[in-house]
């Protein structure tokens, strides 16, 4: 498991390949500057090498150009994957002055953003996959409170009662422990990013 934190956001990551398979099919990637804090989550269709090279490559589009805006980006992940075998992606933007969320997905990749009011935000995806072809896309834009925590993961894990599990007082990372030694109900590449903004 992966620890990142800043005086803005602190972040756990962790992946787990297919059983059987020397690749994960997932990618991530995630970036804090003074302004923003940017994540990517992609799950290349089916899994091995294939699915990797097509997840690798709109992390690769996200690092590069990570300061544009959302819906830029996503449009320079579908290009990407042209003749490729396509992916699911999910990409988000935390500005941290105005206190907002960017978000934007295709494919079965889910968000959840837990405020500390209690208020659970989960913004339905599109449904399908990024491949090169026309494709629109749904930017959702909200508030955020202080100390909300966020989650994003990959189809290899199912979560029942998340919301219990997200309002917990137990530290971030007691929580992501947890998610991370939860049997996976698939054999699937899973791929899961949890994290709390400040």
């Amino acid at each position: 498991m992966k620890h990142f934190a800043t005086d803005d956001v602190e972040v756990f990551s962790y992946q787990r390949t297919k059983v059987g398979n020397e690749l994960c099919g997932d990618d991530y990637f995630y970036l804090s500057t003074d302004d923003y804090f940017i994540c990517v989550l992609a799950d290349g269709l089916g899994s091995g090498g294939n699915a990797k090279d097509s997840a690798t490559a709109v992390v690769q589009i996200v690092e590069q150009y990570h300061d544009e805006d959302v819906g830029t980006i996503m449009e320079r992940c579908n290009a990407v994957l042209v003749e490729k075998r396509g992916a699911a992606v999910a990409v988000f933007k935390v500005y941290f002055s105005k206190k907002e969320f960017v978000y934007s997905c295709v494919g079965n990749i889910r968000f959840f953003l837990y405020s500390s009011s209690g208020k659970l935000t989960y913004p339905l995806p599109v449904t399908g996959y990024l491949s090169g072809k026309p494709q629109r896309f749904r930017t959702q834009n909200y508030p955020y409170e202080q100390n909300s925590t966020f989650l994003i993961y990959s189809d290899g894990f199912h979560f029942n009662g998340l919301k219990g599990m997200l309002d917990s007082v137990r530290p971030l990372r007691t929580i992501a422990e947890d998610i991370k030694n939860r049997p996976l109900l698939s054999a699937d590449d899973a791929t899961f990013i949890i994290g709390s903004l400040y």
